[in-house]
């Protein structure tokens, strides 16, 4: 090791009395205010965001690095909305506003902020404020008129969504939700309605008002015990809506065998129930497994995976016999490839719908024994984050040291033993 003579201290002394003092920099508006513009450019917001902070502190009057510091506070805000932390964005697009209180968009964002937060009240109100402010961006329209509709408010929907399409007639999103409101205006215009704490229930006219407080009473049921589950409990109230088989295909234009169907919100075709069987209880559980998944993950998860936890919660009702999946297991495990099971159901028929479904409870009914629930939450956790589903699973079975082909494989073996001759 070299050692650090006299003569080596001297020298470092003497350059040391050639640099300028340290506070030149941390005193300096100007340089701190470069500095984050030069951090900015690079992609490191956060950074950024504290050297226009000490800087706006040390000349709060200055209208470059006031301005400079809302948009750093913008940036922050917008990552903070890729990575699905959606409260905490809006949080910076407020900060960015007060600084510049003339700039609508930062209003803009903070309400589609709330609203993917499912705050859509607040959602509505800020983004009404941007639009009475004068911003006549279509993103005010179409995500006012998506808070509108999320909130039950389909008439004052459509107005903000042809405002939208008017500034960009060919908007694909626009369009299509414009027409999904008007086919569902011409069907729950004549609807009853009903609500709980934590649903909101339109009804059709086949349907009893005690079979619409029979449901409500089921999912305030499945809000509680799913929600111990997955220790989740949504916020917002869930609109819940019972149709006449015709009415459902109408709306949903669902494949033949589906029974439900959550978008946004839950809803099921009824037929000419009156009573709520064990069946359509099993199906509530179902289709609110759904709210609880998709919130959690923000939507980034496998088909089979949401299915196979709301089959979970919705056999706990109903429990049907598995005849595809157990015709398959008997013949050499001639099962679906999960990784065909990641996409939707849609494009299958009603049996290899079957299977598809069988598949993934079973799989997840494994899953829940060999991992616990936990390690189930973790998995929709780290979805939400928007790993990749391999990450996902390995991150949370780290302790098993297993990955997704190996889980697998472990779930073929269990069904060997299960079914095998």
């Amino acid at each position: 090791m070299p050692r650090i003579t006299l003569g080596c201290i001297a020298i470092i002394l003497l350059f040391a009395s050639l640099l300028p003092p340290v506070s030149s920099f941390a005193d300096d508006p100007l340089i701190r205010n470069d500095y984050g513009l030069e951090l900015l450019n690079k992609g490191e917001y956060e950074k950024a965001l504290e050297q226009l902070q000490k800087a706006f502190s040390l000349f709060p009057y200055d209208e470059t690095l006031r301005r400079n510091l809302a948009v750093a506070y913008a940036y922050v805000g917008k990552k903070e909305l890729e990575n699905n932390r959606y409260l905490e964005a809006a949080e910076h697009f407020d900060h960015a506003r007060e600084l510049v209180p003339g700039n609508t968009t930062y209003g803009m964002m903070r309400g589609i902020a709330f609203y993917l937060a499912k705050n859509y009240e607040a959602a509505k109100f800020e983004l009404q404020r941007a639009v009475d402010e004068g911003n006549q961006a279509i993103d005010s329209y179409y995500f006012l008129g998506r808070a509108l509709y999320d909130s039950g408010e389909l008439e004052l929907a459509v107005e903000s969504l042809v405002k939208a399409q008017t500034l960009e007639p060919g908007n694909k999103p626009v369009t299509d939700l414009l027409e999904k409101i008007r086919r569902e205006m011409a069907v729950e215009s004549r609807m009853g309605k009903g609500h709980s704490s934590r649903f909101e229930l339109s009804y059709d006219a086949e349907a009893t008002s005690g079979l619409a407080d029979a449901v409500l009473d089921a999912l305030e049921t499945a809000y509680n015990r799913i929600g111990s589950d997955l220790d989740y409990f949504p916020a917002a109230r869930i609109p819940v809506i019972l149709y006449t088989k015709k009415d459902y295909r109408l709306v949903t234009s669902s494949p033949e065998w589906s029974g439900g169907l959550y978008d946004g919100k839950i809803r099921l075709p009824i037929g000419g129930a009156t009573d709520l069987t064990p069946q359509l209880r099993a199906v509530l559980f179902h289709e609110y497994t759904h709210v609880i998944v998709n919130e959690i993950t923000r939507g980034n998860v496998p088909t089979w995976l949401n299915e196979g936890l709301a089959e979970y919660e919705g056999r706990r009702e109903y429990n049907p016999p598995m005849a595809e999946l157990g015709g398959s297991a008997r013949h050499g495990g001639n099962y679906l490839p999960f990784t065909s099971l990641e996409g939707s159901f849609g494009g299958f028929n009603s049996k290899q719908a079957s299977l598809a479904y069988q598949q993934s409870y079973s799989l997840v009914n494994y899953m829940i024994g060999a991992y616990g629930w936990f390690n189930i939450k973790e998995i929709l956790t780290n979805l939400g984050r928007k790993m990749p589903l391999n990450a996902a699973l390995s991150k949370a079975l780290n302790g098993f040291a297993i990955d997704y082909s190996g889980m697998v494989r472990e779930w073929q073996v269990y069904m060997e033993k299960e079914f095998g001759k």
